[in-house]
């Protein structure tokens, strides 16, 4: 039950740090799990939650990351149920945010509170408030998608950072800056090629796909709709391949992306056959 998950906090103003911090904290205190901003993240995957960074307004933004809708709340006890983790650690930008989350989410209190001015100086906290007032840049403690991609806004850049392990291991962790799409500092979006290359690849990975040939992107205010032609290898049950490969479309996308999928439409423009390739 989750109530039985010990509860770490940490608590800092916003901007000031924390999302680039929280790996290096959760490691610290021997914690493999974090709920940030609406989301649950291990071992920088994320694997559960919507992303409050994705709302469109501001206060929608807190609702999210306090987890006020029921969908929401419901999703990430699942995933807590699921994962049956030992502790797990809360960012929040105050103790009241965190007592709001754990009561939402049926999580005992705190057991230790990590304050952002324990583990960051002065001048590295004024550093991060800089670039999130004036360059409207965030970060989320996830790894940048790995394949080539031709970005004009929202994931700006990947933080890889040097560090050790209990073993005294070097290894490399990496983070993501963005842009949040409230950002006062006008509308970010990402080139269709980007949402191209990622269906292509979902495509040579998901079973009964021979190949993407088409893709169609339309971008919305509420969110972008995307319209896709795909090649089913003959003897896969055209229904259940087509509804496999939308459900992990918009997965992928909105996971890679933070970007919201409204709509995926996925057309079957032909059958693949096989034995034409064992012919060749």
């Amino acid at each position: 039950m989750p109530s039985k998950i010990k509860v770490y906090a940490f608590v800092g103003p916003s901007g000031t740090g924390k999302s680039y911090r929280a790996q290096m904290v959760a490691n610290e205190n021997n914690i493999s799990y974090i709920i940030d901003d609406g989301l649950l993240i291990k071992d920088n995957n994320v694997i559960a939650g919507n992303s409050a960074k994705k709302a469109p307004t501001k206060i929608e933004t807190v609702k999210k990351a306090i987890f006020v809708d029921e969908e929401d709340r419901k999703e990430m006890k699942q995933a807590l149920k699921k994962y049956k983790p030992d502790a797990i650690l809360i960012l929040g930008t105050s103790d009241d945010m965190i007592e709001k989350i754990t009561s939402h989410l049926g999580l005992a209190k705190p057991e230790k509170t990590i304050y952002i001015n324990e583990v960051a100086t002065k001048t590295e906290m004024e550093t991060a408030k800089r670039m999130r007032t004036t360059e409207g840049k965030h970060v989320i403690p996830v790894p940048t998608f790995e394949i080539k991609r031709d970005f004009s806004g929202y994931i700006l850049d990947p933080l890889q950072i040097f560090k050790m392990n209990d073993k005294h291991e070097a290894y490399m962790s990496e983070k993501s800056i963005i842009r949040p799409t409230f950002s006062y500092l006008g509308n970010f979006t990402i080139s269709d090629t980007v949402f191209r290359q990622i269906a292509s690849y979902v495509a040579g990975k998901t079973e009964g796909i021979y190949k993407l040939s088409r893709t169609r992107v339309e971008s919305t205010i509420s969110g972008t709709n995307i319209y896709m032609e795909v090649y089913v290898v003959f003897g896969y049950n055209i229904v259940n391949v087509l509804r496999e490969f939308k459900q992990k479309i918009k997965k992928e996308i909105e996971r890679l992306t933070s970007m919201n999928v409204q709509e995926v439409s996925v057309m079957a423009k032909g059958l693949h056959m096989p034995e034409n390739d064992e012919s060749k």
